[in-house]
């Protein structure tokens, strides 16, 4: 099998004479970028993460290249390396699309001529399979979590798909439970040991969804549980409506409830989920039913149905199966 060879940063070449921006390092750049764009434009929790990103792999690596001379070969030994260091594909291309979009930013103002980051081939990542709980899985989960303190929240999962940070942002003011539609217009977020309600993931995210029978019912019964468990202690304004809180009305660490809801899976003999996985049951179980994709898009708060179907083609050839039994028992009819 043939190794990629190991990284060697390249000796700096004398920038071209293009300008003020022929003088700026790629580091340099990156960290301004960071402060002026990212921070302004994208959740905390991403713009953390995209720090980590330029300070332990981007400007270690490529940083003392000038902007204006980096090529896409200098991006393509980078990622190679970084291959051979043991990094994860998935990794190694989420690194590739930080520098992407930071060049791409370079691009758009007229910084560079070209995203070179754009022209350099990330790793093939194997698309991750999903096995979501089916029918039968789920109605034994259902009565695992009868009674649960969080039973609520894991119906809310399960049977509107919402994401775990979208449940745990959620206030007594988004629900209607009356008409039976909960309105997701906020995340909770743990950034740096702080907890902050932030904008959905993307503007599709924001989005009403309406509540099943089982859910709605659910609900109820929490509100009724969360106001015999006192107000517990002072909590900020802007956390004092949460839906889903501790015994003492804080907010609750995600991690905290994938913990919670993978013991019961354990005790309930089901297989091992990711917390997420219970969207994944929700978007499968609904296009099993014949709900169109749109719907589940919609449901889901997918920008593009491409990714519904993409995501959950296991359930596709079923679906075709059924649509050919239907189009027969039309043409056969008499």
């Amino acid at each position: 099998m043939i190794r990629p060879a190991p990284f060697t940063a390249r000796r700096a070449t004398p920038p071209r004479p293009v300008g003020p921006a022929s003088s700026v390092l790629l580091g340099a750049y990156l960290e301004d970028w960071l402060r002026d764009v990212v921070r302004l434009s994208v959740r905390p929790k991403t713009f953390v993460s995209y720090r980590s990103v330029v300070r332990l792999h981007l400007v270690p690596c490529l940083g003392q290249h000038p902007l204006v001379d980096l090529r896409p070969a200098d991006v393509q030994a980078f990622l190679n390396a970084k291959a051979a260091s043991g990094l994860a594909p998935r990794t190694v291309a989420y690194l590739r699309n930080v520098l992407r979009q930071a060049l791409g930013h370079a691009e758009r103002t007229e910084l560079v001529g070209r995203n070179v980051a754009r022209l350099a081939l990330p790793p093939r990542v194997p698309r991750r399979e999903v096995h979501p709980l089916s029918p039968e899985q789920a109605r034994v989960f259902l009565a695992a979590i009868a009674g649960d303190r969080f039973e609520a929240l894991y119906l809310l999962a399960l049977g509107c798909g919402l994401r775990q940070g979208e449940i745990l942002g959620l206030a007594w003011s988004d629900l209607d439970l009356e008409t039976g539609t909960v309105r997701v217009r906020a995340a909770l977020q743990r950034v740096e040991g702080r907890f902050a309600l932030v904008e959905p993931k993307s503007s599709t995210s924001r989005r009403i969804v309406a509540l099943p029978a089982i859910v709605r019912t659910g609900l109820l019964a929490h509100r009724e549980r969360q106001a015999h468990e006192g107000p517990g202690r002072e909590v900020a304004e802007e956390f004092a409506d949460l839906v889903f809180t501790t015994t003492v009305g804080t907010p609750i660490d995600g991690i905290s409830v994938t913990r919670r809801f993978q013991r019961i899976l354990l005790r309930a003999g089901l297989p091992h989920q990711r917390f997420h996985d219970l969207r994944h049951a929700c978007a499968s179980l609904l296009l099993s039913q014949g709900v169109p994709a749109r719907v589940v898009m919609e449901t889901l708060g997918h920008s593009q149905i491409s990714l519904t179907l993409n995501t959950y083609s296991h359930v596709i050839p079923a679906l075709g199966r059924e649509a050919a039994e239907r189009m027969d028992a039309v043409l056969r009819a008499s």
